[in-house]
């Protein structure tokens, strides 16, 4: 079963990781996994622009290398960029000096950029170990999120998608989408619709 909204138990287990931002102003933060990916990112950035909204893309280091042109667009246009390692290792599954050296490699490419914002990471699938995440806390901080929207999931439909996501997200919540291919039929329907319902209600979608 997908857990949609991050509970009260799990960031009391993990108090140094970023999962929600407390506020009483009616933002949304959205971030974006996985990317940068020809056309899939492209149409996250468009959706964006037609709201004003900023965002957050946690990219893989690896397809920074392969798609600078699409990363810079997403740079261009202010949207905040995390580390997100090389290869979407998972920290669970990874030896400690293998996954920190993914990681550093990750950096080396967003460092190339110069990049001038916060120094942000978020682990693959969310699995990291407490003394992988210990040595990254050094210099970043381990970005969670609130609501999982799901959209990689091939079993749920569209609709269902939305719904969830509708119904967890509120003001402060830092919601979990992915510019990847997978979950491109799901997020392609989801997030322009996010948008326009909460832009309805006066929101506003702010970068970390």
């Amino acid at each position: 079963m997908i857990i949609h909204k991050t509970n009260f138990l799990m960031r009391a287990l993990y108090p140094d990781f970023l999962w929600r931002i407390p506020t009483k102003e009616k933002e949304i933060y959205l971030t974006f996994d996985d990317g940068p990916i020809p056309e899939i990112t492209e149409f996250v950035l468009e959706e964006l622009a037609k709201f004003n909204a900023k965002a957050t893309f946690f990219c893989i280091g690896d397809n920074i290398a392969k798609h600078q042109n699409v990363f810079q667009q997403v740079v261009n246009q202010g949207h905040t960029i995390g580390n997100h390692t090389f290869n979407h290792l998972k920290g669970w599954n990874t030896e400690n000096g293998e996954y920190l050296k993914n990681f550093d490699l990750c950096q080396v490419e967003i460092d190339k950029n110069e990049i001038q914002n916060r120094r942000l990471f978020r682990p693959p699938y969310g699995r990291i170990k407490r003394n992988q995440a210990k040595e990254i806390l050094k210099t970043h901080e381990i970005v969670m999120w609130d609501v999982l929207t799901a959209d990689y999931d091939q079993n749920i439909t569209q609709e269902q998608v939305l719904k969830k996501t509708l119904q967890h997200t509120e003001q402060g919540s830092i919601v979990l989408f992915h510019d990847s291919i997978k979950a491109s039929r799901n997020m392609k329907y989801v997030l322009p619709r996010v948008l326009e319902h909460f832009s309805e209600r006066d929101f506003v979608f702010k970068k970390l």
